[in-house]
């Protein structure tokens, strides 16, 4: 697939998930190439149907773009709740399991996605697949952050620092450095997730287990709806 048919299958996708916002609602904002088409498409809807939408963003640059489209937004901790999150992912498993941070931002996309009453991931169909392999994302302090390195070393993680294009360790919006685990294949998630979770300095991993409800996959022929959860 080239990128042209890439970037319209993922206009596509996101024109198919704006159907489901509904006046009124509190909107959690993901991030990515895929939302931005999304975002794009709720604007749209925003503009065109005098919908009253407060967007919760999971990045800061998704808040900027959103709000450079007219597009209300607040801080997590400024709702009550949250109605519905629509979000990309960076893979999906047959059981529905997921990889997100790609772009960095899974941790402000997990606070997101968990106080959220429903979750949506809009995809295309190559983010689908049988088992995870693909570069597993953690977010970690940079205090410690070599030593949590060897640590993943030793248990063979095959970890890497990710780097910014400017020279250096990519930092998150929260200051954080990305460290991917280059696994072939993940074959047990929620065991690796329960490893991860317990190893001090690593605020967030990119596993997202049980969490999505709805995904809606672009084909070349339409979308597909799925209801995961």
């Amino acid at each position: 697939m080239n990128s042209a048919d890439q970037r319209e299958l993922k206009k596509h996708v996101g024109k198919e998930a704006v159907k489901h916002v509904k006046d009124g609602m509190v909107l959690g904002l993901g991030s990515g190439t895929t939302i931005k088409y999304m975002v794009d498409a709720l604007s749209e809807r925003i503009k065109n149907e005098g919908l009253d939408i407060i967007g919760v963003p999971t990045s800061n640059k998704t808040k900027r773009y959103a709000e450079s489209l007219g597009i209300t937004t607040k801080d997590v901790d400024k709702v009550d709740h949250i109605d519905l999150t629509i979000d990309g992912a960076d893979q999906i498993d047959k059981n529905f399991q997921g990889i997100k941070g790609g772009g960095a931002a899974h941790l402000m996309e997990k606070i997101v996605a968990i106080n959220s009453d429903r979750n949506m991931w809009i995809v295309d169909e190559s983010k689908m697949v049988k088992k995870l392999n693909y570069p597993l994302p953690l977010e970690v302090i940079p205090y410690g952050s070599g030593q949590l390195y060897r640590r993943l070393n030793r248990m063979g993680l095959h970890p890497k620092f990710r780097q910014s294009g400017h020279g250096g360790k990519l930092t998150t919006d929260s200051g954080d450095y990305i460290i991917d685990l280059g696994l072939p294949e993940i074959t047990t998630p929620v065991q690796l997730g329960e490893k991860l979770d317990s190893m001090t300095g690593i605020v967030e991993h990119g596993l997202f287990l049980n969490i999505v409800n709805t995904i809606i996959v672009e084909h070349d022929d339409g979308p597909e709806t799925i209801e995961a959860r």
